[in-house]
């Protein structure tokens, strides 16, 4: 069978139905292809599943917290199956919604893996789909970095556990090692991260990483730094990492291990050579109108796509956006990424926004930074945490706000607020000047920036 569309978006994630929603809304006719239940990795298999199990340990870590200090008898104990039930209460409903909504809107819904079999055509699971425009959305995938490490879990494999293990390794030291390790170590796991190199979370400021890194140690994880996993094997009783470290070979066991040394372009199986599509390690290569610079018929958005922007969902369903107005628009647009925000959901979690200390040096910026530890601060202790940090970036000159890095129990909602000051290009002291309630963490504004 083939069938015919303006524009075929091959992904149901955040990119593709942002695109493919603003696309039928112009009155182009579009389809959206999936080899997998549609809903794509955020909602189905990573940011809002594992959102759920994160507020479980959160909420588990501060009743350790209150414990401690004689204000709760005693810390509950998480029941991970009840959480996993709860979690796919948010997951499950999920393929049928997301179905549903692209009927309604008038967006065909094919079920398939997509191959390019020419510039403008696709073959999905024996029919063709022809279109003006085709969008890749697919996302990304799992890094492989060691031989046998393709047994070990995934951090999809890791939200379906229906049972955690005893023993735990995480291969990586990106945001995923980070959040799942802290949800692991509170579901009563013994856990071990270990990362090639002696910088985990590269791109966020190296002294909050070292406070996060501290704060994860005293959680009980034991964080082992260059150390590079070289095989996999499996034993009687789980798994062995064989693992070069600077003193030699170093076998680590465990009951599982995940693995989550980071996420690649999920692109490999598109055939993108007989549609003339170029692409770099970081993905699909596209202009600054999110086009393939060697097929204009083709667009790229989100985690596949080279196109500047952090492999974030706030990304991706922008990208799609600035696809759907390229394709409908000559003029076109070019993506803005200023004030950009990046959380790390630890306990407590890690936010960074704008330039760190390092970029605005490396960009020859007169730069003003003012940093501090928080983890005395009542908006910390009256939480019964332990920990927090914050640096703040600014222009020296206007005072400006070029970036901020916070590292507590409030850092989610602190980011943010910065995050629009420095895409309106505020200077601190209005956010000093700002009548924030209080006692809340933008309250800390005045300490930040006064």
């Amino acid at each position: 069978m083939e069938r015919d569309f303006d524009v075929a978006v091959i992904g149901s994630g955040s990119a593709g139905t942002s695109a493919a929603m603003a696309l039928r809304k112009a009155g182009l006719s579009v389809a959206v292809i999936d080899e997998r239940p549609f809903g794509g990795t955020c909602a189905l298999r990573g940011c809002d599943p594992k959102k759920v199990l994160v507020a479980a340990a959160r909420a588990l870590d501060a009743a350790a917290a209150y414990a401690d200090r004689g204000i709760f008898d005693r810390a509950p104990q998480l029941n991970w199956a009840n959480l996993m039930q709860f979690k796919r209460t948010f997951t499950d409903p999920v393929p049928e919604k997301r179905v549903k909504t692209y009927e309604d809107a008038g967006i065909a819904a094919i079920r398939g893996q997509a191959r390019f079999t020419g510039p403008q055509a696709l073959a999905v699971d024996g029919d063709t789909v022809r279109a003006k425009h085709i969008v890749i959305a697919t996302g990304a995938t799992e890094l492989h970095v060691a031989s046998g490490d393709d047994t070990l879990l995934t951090s999809e494999t890791f939200l379906e556990l229906e049972r955690m293990p005893q023993t735990l390794i995480f291969v990586g030291g990106g945001y995923i090692a980070f959040e799942l390790a802290h949800v692991a170590s509170r579901a009563g796991a013994r856990v071990t991260m270990i990362n090639d190199n002696d910088k985990p979370l590269h791109g966020f400021d190296p002294d909050a990483v070292e406070q996060l890194c501290e704060t994860t140690r005293n959680a009980g994880i034991d964080v082992q730094l260059n150390t590079r996993v070289e095989r996999v094997e499996h034993t009687g009783k789980g798994i062995a990492l064989y693992a070069q470290t600077d003193s030699g070979t170093k076998v680590f066991e465990a009951e599982n291990g995940v693995l989550a040394a980071g996420r690649i372009p999920d692109l490999d199986h598109l055939n993108l050579e007989a549609a003339g599509i170029e692409r770099t390690k970081k993905g699909v290569k596209v202009n600054e109108r999110l086009q393939s610079v060697s097929n204009p018929n083709v667009y790229a958005a989100g985690d596949c796509a080279d196109g500047g922007g952090l492999p974030l969902t706030p990304v991706a369903g922008y990208e799609g956006e600035m696809v759907a107005s390229n394709v409908l628009t000559a003029a076109g647009k070019k993506t803005d990424f200023t004030g950009l925000a990046s959380m790390v959901y630890t306990i407590p979690p890690l936010g960074q926004t704008g330039l760190t200390e390092a970029q605005a040096n490396e960009e020859h910026v007169d730069v003003e930074v003012r940093a501090g530890d928080m983890s005395d601060w009542y908006s910390t202790r009256h939480l019964a945490a332990k920990s927090g940090f914050y640096k703040v970036v600014l222009e020296k000159q206007s005072g400006r706000i070029l970036g901020a890095t916070i590292f507590g129990p409030h850092a989610e909602e602190q980011i943010n607020v910065i995050a629009l000051a420095i895409r309106q290009g505020l200077p601190g002291r209005r956010l000093a000047e700002t009548l924030f309630a209080y006692p809340t963490g933008s309250s800390d504004m005045e300490y930040f920036f006064g």
